[in-house]
């Protein structure tokens, strides 16, 4: 851990707010839920599926409770593999809290077999994306309350190097688990880059439509990060990945890994449809830059593609 402590002073108080967060049993989820009890968050919610993993991620984040502090950290069983879990959780949160001041999307899996969810979608585009847009668009209108009361809310969603590739293509979208071209390594990989490549198309689309609508939606600001190169379990578990050469001598440990993520989530120079990643060594590494997005992310029709699909799967979005 090299800039994480000296970053994190600058990040402002989160005393009174409400942050959930996808994905916190290791790796970057786990940083960032940390780094908010540090910062005085009122209630840290770790939206995780049921495991002892899950129990130790959530003790691990109150062992950072200072004695006096009054932040509540709560795990949210939450499978993103199955809509309903989702759904059931969405529920669960809307009947304890009135507001969310961030949704932060960061939960990911990365070059797997290619095989179908419960609910038919191929289980990286379900996991990465899918349930994602799924869990926004139930939480929206706690969302919007927290705009209303403390002037702004935040979706900040988690995407990757490996956003760079080949345009949105609406089958990976579908219900096509299991047929999207099968176990080699560049099948994996694509399907990995067609949920990356998702989860920014997703952060501009949505910021389409926020802007479009009255002031009090404008409150909500859609966000986007990357952590480049980060040593954590989804890296060095993943095929393809060369290991240790790649832990010593590229990557950064996961806590300076999320400081992208966290100047999406809390930064105070972060506006809807702005995208964070390290500014250093071709953005694997480094402090957290604001950059410029290549031709396949900011795709205008790719926009369309990914909404019809993720309302057909999902259902429909209301800003209501």
């Amino acid at each position: 851990m090299k800039y994480l402590p000296a970053f994190e002073e600058q990040l402002p108080s989160l005393e009174k707010k409400t942050v959930a967060i996808t994905g916190c049993t290791s790796g970057t989820g786990l940083v960032a839920a940390k780094v908010c009890v540090r910062k005085g968050a009122a209630h840290i919610l770790l939206l995780n599926r049921p495991s002892e993993r899950a129990t130790k991620a959530e003790e691990d984040v109150k062992a950072e409770i200072k004695e006096g502090q009054n932040t509540i950290v709560e795990t949210i069983p939450c499978d993103l593999q199955e809509f309903s879990s989702v759904r059931e959780a969405a529920q669960k949160i809307k009947s304890k809290y009135d507001s969310l001041d961030v949704l932060c999307n960061n939960a990911g899996i990365m070059a797997v077999d290619d095989t179908a969810t419960k609910d038919g979608y191929d289980v990286q585009l379900q996991t990465n994306h899918l349930s994602h847009f799924l869990l926004t668009k139930d939480l929206f209108p706690l969302l919007k309350k927290a705009g209303e009361l403390r002037g702004e809310a935040r979706v900040v969603n988690h995407s990757s190097m490996a956003r760079k590739g080949k345009l949105l293509e609406a089958q990976y979208l579908g219900k096509n688990g299991g047929d999207l071209g099968g176990n080699g390594v560049s099948a994996k990989w694509e399907r990995y880059h067609q949920s990356k490549l998702a989860n920014v198309v997703f952060t501009l689309a949505l910021t389409d439509r926020l802007k479009g609508e009255n002031e009090d939606k404008s409150k909500i600001k859609a966000v986007c990060a990357a952590p480049g190169y980060s040593v954590t379990n989804l890296q060095k578990n993943s095929q393809g990945m060369s290991g240790f050469m790649w832990t010593t001598k590229v990557g950064q440990s996961p806590e300076d890994g999320t400081m992208p993520l966290l100047e999406a989530c809390f930064g105070p120079l972060s506006e809807s449809g702005d995208f964070w990643e390290p500014k250093d060594r071709m953005n694997m590494v480094g402090p957290a830059k604001k950059i410029e997005l290549s031709k396949e992310c900011t795709d205008k029709a790719s926009r369309d593609v990914l909404w019809k699909a993720s309302e057909e799967a999902c259902g429909t979005f209301s800003f209501e």
